[in-house]
């Protein structure tokens, strides 16, 4: 059973949700954009503590609150961390953000033009433990590159069948099925992959929900059905690697659709900062994105 206050700002908060789940692989990238160099750390652990350093800096910003972010994407390391001396999921709740939780372990290789997402054989214990720290809901990615149907249909069969193992534990899946913004056959991969989510979602059980991360479309309001299905809690649109401008200028054409960005929104931020600085540069981009979402062109 989903809880219920954090259900309702999900699927009625005027707002976005922040993704702050970059893993390991994505972490020295992330790192090197906020102003920290590889020659800064000398192991995983290392990394980690700066990556989480970082993160605590922008939930604990006074801009950071549930006001305008409806919700942040943690990584399992920042999930287990605290942040002002509580619990982090702990902390985003008292300040009015839902906290999710990434649980896929990367991409397979590519193959009939799609990358399915890893084996997760862990990922029961993993559920458990996010229940027991009061996270509301998952994440999980994987990527479309080419306009295959049998892959792309692979693809978002993997994706509800791990929805369905999240929802036995009374967590709230949120679906990834990311259309490469690079692709030559974009526009097509879009049409196939509304087609095949609309068929699990009519095959769904009428007490069952998710939430779905897609990339911005090509064509304006293309997802508004998944918008609109009565199996959907939220449409959220991810950045896919367009600057802060662009996407925000095409998250605002699609009518339902919310941002959860992560590059997008961290672009301007740096370690040397003052903290008014910073939390001036993280408002800025919190305004932007959250008119974005809410105001429609």
């Amino acid at each position: 059973m989903h809880d219920t206050k954090m259900m309702e700002k999900i699927e009625n908060g005027a707002g976005f949700i922040a993704a702050l789940d970059q893993s390991g692989g994505s972490t020295p990238k992330a790192l090197k954009g906020y102003g920290v160099n590889e020659d800064a750390y000398s192991n995983d652990d290392e990394m980690f503590a700066l990556i989480h350093g970082m993160r605590s800096r922008i939930i604990t910003a006074p801009s950071f609150n549930g006001d305008k972010v409806i919700g942040a994407i943690l990584f399992e390391k920042t999930m287990d961390g605290d942040a002002d001396g509580k619990p982090v999921p702990t902390l985003l709740w008292e300040r009015g953000v839902v906290p999710f939780l990434k649980v896929d372990k990367g991409l397979e290789d590519e193959a009939d033009g799609v990358q399915m997402m890893k084996p997760m054989p862990e990922l029961g214990a993993l559920l458990e433990r996010a229940k027991a720290n009061g996270v509301f809901g998952t994440k999980m990615r994987s990527v479309i590159n080419l306009a295959s149907p049998t892959g792309i249909a692979a693809i978002v069969k993997q994706q509800f069948e791990v929805a369905g193992q999240i929802l036995d534990h009374g967590l709230m899946p949120m679906i990834e099925p990311e259309v490469n913004i690079k692709s030559a056959e974009r526009a097509q991969c879009d049409a196939i992959l509304l087609e095949e989510i609309k068929k699990q979602l009519d095959a769904l059980p009428e007490d069952r929900k998710v939430m779905l991360k897609l990339s911005i479309p090509t064509k304006a309001n293309l997802y508004e059905p998944l918008v609109e299905h009565p199996r959907v809690a939220r449409v959220v649109a991810l950045s896919g690697g367009f600057s802060r401008d662009e996407a925000c200028a095409e998250l605002a054409k699609n009518r339902g659709m919310i941002a959860s960005f992560s590059r997008a929104l961290l672009q301007d931020l740096r370690d040397p900062m003052t903290d008014e600085e910073f939390d001036q540069a993280l408002g800025s981009a919190i305004d932007q994105i959250h008119k974005a979402s809410t105001v429609k062109a």
